[in-house]
């Protein structure tokens, strides 16, 4: 029987894994750490019952991709659950804007003509998502199978932020677009920094922001009951520094970043490869916070209160500024936070009215600050009276970040920048971006093609590119997913 060693158990290493396992090979897991999962770990980390995700926690391009149709992950016990507002954005004096999973409901809500516009844009995309991502969940480098609706997508997507946003002009409409922008963790100004704001904006009303029941944990946890049914063997506290440790695998896959990668494979891995993996470039930090809030918390803002993301940091314009003082080293005064809301969507994750509050704010790779007043204050800028409604919380910095996954060079949690030449050629300009110049050995972490989330296409697409090296015929595809339901409650 085929051999296969997956190196790294995070949602991309795993999906490799259950990748190559359904089509017949003997594989086996090695994680470093002493649980499964990288970023879809889940932890009580304030109080006794409170569950907190310690990295992802919304979910919108995981539903309907290649991987989720092929593997029937919900009849092992994942379930998706959806806040009544996908995301916020409050201003001050309880102003803001939100997104519903409605485009008209979302337009609607804008002010003046901006409405409009907003419908204009993403409407069409939101419509034909699915055909959309059928091309970008995949490496640049291929024959689009949609390529008027691809280049429809495109054309929005390669402007600056900054630019696209000229497209509205309420402060409402302009900050909601600022939010969901600065996931990309770029400057407005930088060409392609547009991407990924329509991607996870479009996405929003296509699929919606879901949460996993149970934490985020719960999608690893069905990954592995699934190949557990196929045999495989998974282990943890297995670090890896080279490829002689594993054996005669004939497939070795590697969810890895690329200058662990290039470690491990030491002077196996052809020159060329090596230097080019050595150029990859990593984006800002993230410093997080985890909150146990008695009752939530208060936002000025109405809508807020029923997203499951909020995007807080105030208008278009400080945003930027301060997305483009992280990108230069520096420490803002006033950082874009991202704040999670799962109970919304997912009541269990409260316990006796307390809620976990899920915090993180953009910091300059390797930043050794600390940013935890910067972010509550951010909170209580937008909900006043949110300190005293704090009963615990934890704190996670940069170099924490780094510790708990390796993958996140200098807080990098989405294992790379989004810089224009990386959103198209990612981890380096190969006609096969996972291959590393070595016979069966593949690198599969969020590096690869499509990039950051817990969707697991990155190492389900270096699996398929392993099976086609071997000459093996992947499994069968399972039933299509089955339409979204409509939001009722959660995140």
């Amino acid at each position: 029987m085929t051999s296969a060693v997956v190196v790294g158990s995070g949602p991309n290493g795993l999906a490799a894994a259950l990748t190559l396992a359904a089509a017949g090979l003997e594989v086996r897991v090695l994680e470093a750490a002493d649980r499964l999962g990288g970023g879809t770990r889940s932890s009580e980390l304030t109080l006794p019952g409170l569950l907190h995700d310690e990295c992802s926690a919304a979910h919108p391009l995981a539903l309907d991709t290649p991987f989720s149709r092929r593997f029937d992950l919900a009849a092992h016990g994942l379930t998706w659950k959806w806040a009544p507002v996908e995301y916020s954005h409050p201003l001050e004096g309880g102003r803001g804007a939100a997104a519903w999973r409605s485009v008209e409901a979302t337009a609607d809500a804008l002010p003046g003509g901006d409405g409009k516009r907003w419908r204009r844009l993403f409407g069409p995309l939101a419509e034909h998502f699915g055909d959309i991502t059928s091309d970008f969940m995949r490496p640049m480098l291929h024959v689009p199978e949609h390529p008027v609706r691809l280049t429809r997508f495109g054309l929005p997507s390669g402007m600056p932020a900054a630019v696209l946003a000229r497209a509205w002009s309420s402060d409402e409409a302009r900050a909601l677009w600022a939010g969901v922008a600065a996931h990309a963790f770029r400057p407005f100004s930088a060409l392609m920094s547009s991407a990924v704001g329509v991607t996870l904006g479009t996405a929003a009303h296509a699929y919606g922001w879901p949460v996993a029941e149970g934490g985020s944990q719960a999608i690893s946890r069905a990954m592995v009951a699934l190949l557990e049914e196929h045999g495989a063997t998974l282990e943890t506290g297995v670090e890896v520094t080279s490829l002689a440790e594993l054996g005669d695998a004939d497939v070795v896959m590697l969810d890895l970043a690329p200058a662990d990668a290039v470690r491990v494979a030491g002077d196996r891995m052809p020159r060329r490869v090596r230097r080019a993996l050595q150029r990859f470039r990593h984006g800002p930090g993230a410093f997080k916070v985890e909150f146990a809030v008695e009752g939530g918390v208060p936002w000025a803002h109405e809508p807020s209160r029923q997203a499951g993301t909020v995007h807080v940091g105030g208008t278009f314009a400080e945003i930027a500024a301060a997305e483009r003082e992280v990108h230069r080293g520096r420490m803002p005064e006033r950082p874009f936070v991202l704040v999670c809301q799962q109970s919304l969507a997912d009541p269990s994750r409260a316990k006796d009215g307390v809620h976990p509050v899920y915090a993180y704010a953009h910091v300059p790779s390797g930043w050794t600050g600390d940013a935890t007043g910067a972010i509550e204050a951010q909170l209580e800028r937008f909900a006043p009276g949110f300190r005293d409604r704090v009963r615990a919380k934890h704190v996670r910095d940069v170099s924490g970040m780094a510790s708990y996954n390796a993958n996140y060079v200098g807080g990098d949690i989405v294992t790379g920048a989004n810089d224009a030449r990386q959103m198209v050629f990612r981890p380096r300009v190969a006609l096969d971006p996972y291959a590393t110049g070595i016979d069966g050995v593949f690198l599969c972490s969020a590096a690869t093609p499509p990039g950051a989330g817990a969707h697991g296409m990155c190492g389900y697409n270096a699996a398929m590119s392993a099976l086609e090296g071997a000459g093996i015929a992947p499994a069968g595809d399972a039933a299509p997913l089955a339409e979204a339901p409509v939001a009722v409650g959660g995140w």
